[in-house]
């Protein structure tokens, strides 16, 4: 490697950007400063190892820790791991709890002993199974007898004809596409027509929707719980939505394949138990490698991920564990190596490099919206948030991503401009994805600390890849070489940045980052 590439050891505040032909292009390109790589630098980036990777990652993702579901006993477990690997690096602990940032919680769980949903026909009785159902509503349910209608969701004239007359307190039996099935292109489309379509059966006053799912073999029941936080609880609302149970029964997709749209001649009993709340501890594992700066040692890069999945399927042959090997098992073991990795330094950098893994991203960047309510570090004191995700495997679908990574709004700030720089001297070519980069902004932990102003961004390998909230993204097929390469050079960019004293700024010129540099303004009162 060498280390004699360019790069703009001295952020600009007055940088100007320009745009062209789809390329970020520096107007002081020609100018930079060079980086060089010092020898203690090269023994950290060099002790960056695949083999160890694959160590942390064959057990973060491994069935033990059955798909670390935010929250269960196995995302427990992955917090004790990563927290032991902090302290044997030797990072300061940064939480309240020793490594751990603990936040209280509420989960909602519906016991399913007492549920029933029984459907009469003319000739039969269809008895559904708890296994073989899932529950979409927010209290409890109780309907006897009630009189069942079906609707083709496909046919929006049909849809539109229909009045509160024809629907009222009755069940609508219907088909809602499953969009998880379908390509990830069509979700957005897919999922307006859903919340369009229940906002018509709110609005007819619909008692139950009962959507048959003829491709599934077992159902959720009650689900794992639904995550409630105390500090920002919706207030009741007196209308919430129109309650829908998916069955996965195929004597009811018969008699729905078998029927008219309209009224048919049978009747639905069903009994659903409401939720009980217990308190929960959930936890971001938080740990420092202290700078070395008087002054600047008390500002903060942050580099995380989040170490959370969706856990496992609850019924069904074959494999049920969602291992999440790549997503985001990969960015989670990458904090713990990149932690490793620069400890090591003899010269530490002039500010401090925060390492956190963050719980509930896949509930909602929950970890990270918590952190960025209360953080252990101060906001305005924090320069820039570089966030790891999916960064194991190559095998994406736009064909092979080796030696490279994408950055979401690359030209947002200046930290797209470090890494292609860190890149340029370690061999990856850091680039911003003409589709993607932009698009995928707010689809991770970043977006919860660029809210609150800070510079953040997500780095990757492969937006799209097989097995992607699959059973099959397992550890084995993660490409270590080229890992331990993309992490080599964002060990580098860290450096880079936590060893400058200008930080990070916001591309005010780009009107997308409008918003980001308001709240950053904002948090230091200028």
């Amino acid at each position: 490697m060498s280390s004699n590439s360019g790069f703009l050891g001295r952020l600009t505040r007055g940088l100007l950007v320009l745009v062209f032909c789809g390329q970020l292009v520096s107007a002081q390109e020609a100018a930079r400063p060079k980086f060089t790589i010092t020898p203690d630098v090269q023994r950290a980036l060099d002790s960056v190892s695949g083999d160890s990777l694959r160590g942390h990652l064959s057990f973060i993702a491994s069935d033990l820790l059955e798909g670390r579901n935010t929250p269960s006993q196995g995302l427990d477990i992955a917090a004790q791991y990563i927290a032991a690997q902090f302290r044997r690096a030797g990072l300061e602990p940064g939480g309240d709890d020793a490594y751990f940032q603990t936040a209280g919680w509420l989960l909602a769980e519906r016991n399913m002993d007492d549920f029933e949903l029984k459907l009469q026909a003319a000739r039969e009785t269809i008895i559904v199974p708890k296994e073989r159902v899932i529950v979409n509503l927010e209290g409890g349910l109780k309907l006897t007898g009630a009189s069942v209608f079906k609707v083709d969701y496909k046919d929006p004239a049909a849809l539109e004809k229909l009045t509160p007359e024809e629907l009222a307190g009755k069940v609508v039996l219907t088909e809602i596409p499953d969009f998880r099935r379908e390509d990830r292109a069509s979700w957005p489309q897919m999922l307006r027509a859903q919340n369009e379509f229940k906002a018509k059966m709110g609005s007819l006053k619909v008692a139950l929707v009962i959507s048959i799912d003829r491709v599934g073999t077992s159902g959720s029941g009650g689900g794992t719980g639904r995550l409630i936080d105390p500090e920002n609880r919706p207030a009741a609302q007196a209308n919430v939505g129109v309650p829908i149970i998916t069955v996965q029964e195929p004597k009811l997709v018969q008699l729905h394949d078998g029927a008219r749209p309209g009224s048919i001649s049978a009747t639905l009993s069903a009994q659903v138990p409401s939720p009980t709340e217990s308190p929960v501890k959930l936890r971001n594992v938080v740990g420092v490698l202290r700078g070395s700066d008087p002054v600047l040692k008390d500002t903060y890069v942050l580099v995380t991920a989040h170490y959370d999945h969706i856990g496992t399927r609850p019924g069904g042959e074959g494999d049920r564990i969602f291992n999440g090997a790549n997503d985001d098992g990969s960015g989670t073991v990458s904090v713990i190596e990149l932690a490793s990795a620069l400890a090591w330094l003899k010269q530490r950098p002039k500010r401090s490099i925060v390492f956190m893994t963050f719980f509930g991203e896949e509930k909602g960047l929950l970890g990270s919206r918590y952190y960025g309510r209360h953080p252990v570090f101060p906001i305005e004191k924090t320069v820039s948030d570089i966030n790891l995700e999916q960064v194991g495997r190559t095998d994406s679908s736009e064909g092979p991503q080796v030696s490279n990574a994408t950055m979401t709004g690359f030209d947002y700030s200046d930290v797209g401009t470090i890494f292609k720089a860190a890149g340029e001297m370690t061999g990856v070519n850091v680039y911003k994805h003409a589709a993607n980069s932009d698009s995928f902004f707010g689809r991770s932990d970043n977006q919860a600390l660029a809210d609150q102003g800070v510079p953040a961004h997500t780095l990757c390998v492969a937006y799209v890849y097989p097995d992607y909230h699959g059973v099959g993204d397992h550890w084995d097929k993660i490409d270590y070489a080229n890992m331990e390469k993309v992490d080599r050079m964002v060990a580098l960019a860290l450096v880079m940045i936590a060893d400058n004293s200008d930080e990070p700024r916001w591309n005010e010129a780009n009107p997308r980052t409008a918003r980001y540099v308001k709240a950053w303004k904002d948090r230091r009162g200028k």
